[in-house]
């Protein structure tokens, strides 16, 4: 129960009678965990713009590895005017690498302005626009699904912004109820999905609870901690697994009943997202995560001092903004509910004409499915890439996140992402000809490009282009106790043979 002194109004009320006032449906305020969410993505958005940025270049810059210019291209080639619909970005109006830096500066700019609460509404609108134009244009290497959970979340909280210059944390207003039943829906929907898909894919690993015997080791950046939780017994994994699927299958449903039971919900998918970012590096998947949780707690659940500096009231302010949020509302929800057919697989009973609509806005990236691991990988490939001056000695290129000697820690990179570390854990599951992308990093690379090995930990060649590169197949696997103090290796692996030809370019003055 909260102290004496502090009820006001409906407060009061509530402890005059013994009832919580999270109890009381008419009477219940979810003022402060709404604004905290709404500057909280402030954060998110701060945090992928300048991950991104520092390595934008060297990803689809004019000299990068996957080129936005070509894309471009080719799209108005074979598109014609639906081109702008199918790659919605402002790059159609210049896309070299001066155009690639000033979207990242803007988004750093607004996302900061968002932080601090100024002019929310519009800025949250901008920060849309600019994350959209950079997630299509990063093909393959802005294809993840926070990618896409960081767009529909900044459209949601468009329904949730107030109109106003700034949006103050001591005095935040009162969100449409719609628009915070559409955050808490998009909660339900991420966690109930990334159980689903597991239980769905009919995955052995999942049903048999053995996933996470080999998750921490086979994830794409595990951490140091996650090579300490995998070294647990076989008992101790089995039982977390049963607690993930507990958070992830049934607590989510929670969050359509009582507060009491919503600030349960919360507090037990942020444990969860805690633990995750511990064990591996999701980027700022877990924190987006988290905020999202923040519109599920009433202003009762805060502790008291933080509670006690709000105001009783504050009336959502009134305009044409909030009059039209509520179609919006009404629109995004039917998409939501269509997506969520299609992601169970109940859309083979349904007419095609019927997820038309879903189809449409897809390129907006707004309406998404979600689910990681839907199939757990139980081996750890590891692709090396070498490069030689002569043919006889090869030098590895060494990545500053993803493993490569044996001898170096799992380290933490998050929230940052390095984009390439991630995609060759990606390219290392498949085969050299269904993954492009990496004989085109291959040919960089023999081309000593700058802002590519900018992308890596090293230049083995200092600046030299190599006569010669290669891809390499190993298989890694997490050492134990043992090996670490004896040998101070994290890691061992073993050779499978090579994953791409050998690349080579012709001999030119000065080659030696």
């Amino acid at each position: 129960m909260r102290p004496p002194g502090r009820g006001r109004g409906p407060n009061a009320v509530g402890l005059a009678t013994g009832v919580d006032r999270a109890d009381q449906p008419s009477q219940r305020s979810y003022r402060l965990g709404t604004a905290l969410f709404v500057r909280g993505l402030g954060l998110v958005y701060l945090i992928a713009f300048v991950s991104l940025w520092v390595q934008v270049e060297g990803l689809i810059g004019e000299r990068g590895v996957l080129p936005i210019t070509e894309l471009l291209a080719r799209a108005g080639e074979l598109l014609g005017a639906e081109r702008y619909w199918r790659l919605p970005t402002l790059l159609w109006l210049g896309s070299g690498d001066a155009a690639l830096h000033l979207l990242c500066a803007a988004g750093v700019a607004a996302s900061v302005a968002l932080l601090l609460g100024w002019l929310p509404l519009p800025t949250l609108g901008v920060l849309w626009v600019l994350w959209l134009s950079l997630v299509t244009a990063g093909q393959t290497f802005l294809a993840f699904q926070w990618d896409n959970l960081v767009l529909e979340s900044g459209l949601l909280a468009l329904l949730v912004a107030p109109a106003t210059v700034r949006l103050r944390l001591d005095d935040p207003p009162e969100p449409p109820a719609w628009g915070r039943w559409l955050l808490w829906w998009l909660v339900v929907r991420l966690q109930v999905s990334s159980g689903w898909v597991k239980l769905a894919s009919g995955d052995a690993a999942w049903r048999s609870l053995t996933a996470l015997e080999v998750h921490y080791e086979t994830q794409p950046l595990p951490t140091w901690i996650g090579w300490m939780a995998h070294q647990l017994p076989a008992w101790w994994q089995r039982l977390s697994t049963v607690a993930m699927f507990a958070v992830e299958l049934l607590v989510p449903w929670l969050v359509l009943t009582t507060a009491r039971l919503r600030r349960v919900a919360a507090l037990a998918m942020m444990a969860l997202q805690l633990l995750i970012a511990l064990t591996g590096n999701y980027t700022y998947f877990n924190l987006l995560t988290v905020l999202l949780c923040l519109p599920l707690l009433d202003d009762d659940s805060w502790p008291a001092p933080v509670h006690a500096s709000v105001p009783a009231t504050a009336p959502w302010p009134s305009g044409a903004w909030r009059r039209g949020t509520l179609p919006l509302a009404t629109g995004l929800f039917t998409l939501s509910l269509l997506q969520v057919v299609a992601t169970t697989g109940v859309w083979r009973s349904l007419p095609r004409p019927a997820l038309a609509p879903l189809e449409w806005v897809r390129p907006l990236r707004s309406v998404n499915g979600y689910g990681l691991f839907a199939v757990m990988t139980t081996e750890r490939p590891e692709i090396v890439i070498e490069g030689s001056l002569d043919g006889e000695e090869w030098r590895p290129y060494p990545f500053r996140w993803k493993p490569g000697p044996l001898d170096r820690r799992p380290r933490f990179a998050a929230p940052h992402q390095p984009r390439l570390d991630w995609q060759m854990w990606f390219a290392a599951l498949s085969d050299y000809r269904s993954t492009p992308w990496l004989g085109r990093l291959l040919e960089r690379l023999l081309d000593a490009e700058p802002a590519v090995l900018d992308l890596l930990a090293a230049d083995p060649f200092d600046g030299a282009r190599p006569r010669l590169v290669r891809a390499r197949l190993y298989r890694y696997r997490f050492t134990d106790w043992r090996t670490l103090r004896d040998e101070g290796r994290w890691w061992r692996r073993e050779l499978l043979g090579p994953y791409s030809p050998v690349l080579s370019r012709r001999r030119q003055p000065g080659d030696g």
